[in-house]
């Protein structure tokens, strides 16, 4: 990936991506990061060894690949101010920035950009990252190899070819990371309860949890082939997941991701409007 690639913001999101980037090949001296103090900035530098810069504008100068990570609230003011060198650069722009729509980072950039939205999760700041994608009709076949390549430093990619299905790839992987730690925090309790430790407790729900996801990962086999398998008539599995299913646990994870969905669609309207 031999591409120059700037950094608007250097937040935990920016240095997971830009850490992840470095490991898989990519060259410090390609990397810029910008934040609006130096004292910001110079652990990271210190750390990875890129440029930094508390100049957004001549940051952007010469970069092939411009990554919005600043807060929402704070992005049409950023993104004005880097309007002009935007449109002069042309970079492929990645915003990073939840419940603002590709149209809207568009037109504070001047219009015509090439765009992508990515909707990452922190699992990214430990390279297991899951991120949902959506381009704009601007952005190249290239263009969007390139970003795929960005976002598979820190995890896999997934693309989305409407941009209203982020807010459901929010629910699926940018807000379930807290499902598990919610499952993990009950398990834990409830093993407590019954005589163990918390921190035995917590150990085998975690690699639990851990070798599953190993399992289901590297299997052709679907999940529900896997649970079965698991199973035994009369068992000790089958009764927690008779259990479960008269508990109706689908229908509260299925109620969860459309709450977290709607809301994630309901904060893009309220932010729309307070920019």
């Amino acid at each position: 990936m031999a591409n120059k690639i700037t950094f608007i913001g250097a937040g935990n999101m920016a240095s997971a991506i830009i850490g992840g980037l470095i490991d898989s090949g990519v060259a410090p001296g390609d990397i810029t990061a910008t934040a609006p103090n130096e004292s910001e900035l110079s652990a990271l530098a210190s750390r990875l060894g890129i440029h930094t810069h508390t100049d957004n504008n001549a940051a952007v100068s010469g970069a092939d690949v411009v990554v919005l990570a600043v807060k929402p609230q704070i992005m049409r003011g950023v993104c004005e101010a880097l309007r002009d060198s935007v449109q002069q650069q042309a970079p492929l722009v990645v915003s990073i920035a939840a419940g603002l729509d590709a149209d809207t980072i568009d037109q504070w950039l001047g219009g015509g950009n090439a765009l992508v939205r990515c909707m990452p999760n922190t699992p990214s700041l430990v390279g297991m990252g899951a991120s949902g994608l959506y381009a704009n009709q601007a952005v190249s076949e290239a263009q969007r190899e390139l970003a795929t390549q960005m976002m598979e430093a820190v995890g896999i990619v997934e693309w989305v070819e409407e941009e209203h299905l982020l807010n459901a790839v929010t629910a699926v992987s940018g807000s379930a990371p807290a499902y598990f730690f919610l499952m993990f925090e009950a398990m834990e309790a409830a093993a407590v309860a019954q005589g163990l430790s918390a921190a035995t407790a917590r150990r085998l729900a975690i690699q639990t949890a851990l070798g599953a996801a190993t399992m289901a990962k590297r299997s052709d086999k679907d999940p529900a082939t896997l649970k079965q398998n698991v199973m035994s008539p009369g068992g000790t599995t089958e009764r927690a997941i008779a259990h479960m299913e008269e508990a109706e646990l689908r229908t509260i994870i299925a109620d969860a991701m459309q709450a977290c969905a709607q809301r994630a669609d309901a904060m893009a309207k309220e932010l729309g409007q307070h920019t």
